[in-house]
């Protein structure tokens, strides 16, 4: 048998069109905007989630 609460489904938040302008202000600073012709996407600089994690570790050195 089946419980109710595998059928539960994950619930998303809608879709939502942005301006280039949009998208700049809204990324933080690990985060970058992909231009193409049809469409504009965020998205991380290091995609790959344990690399990540360990480049958030190290210390960034300022200018």
């Amino acid at each position: 048998m089946r419980s109710k609460a595998a059928d539960d489904m994950i619930q998303l938040a809608p879709y939502r069109r942005m301006t280039l302008e949009e998208c700049v202000t809204f990324i933080n600073d690990d985060e970058c905007v992909e231009v193409t012709p049809n469409i504009l996407r965020l998205r991380k600089v290091i995609l790959d989630p344990i690399r990540r994690k360990q480049e958030s570790k190290t210390p960034v050195e300022e200018e």
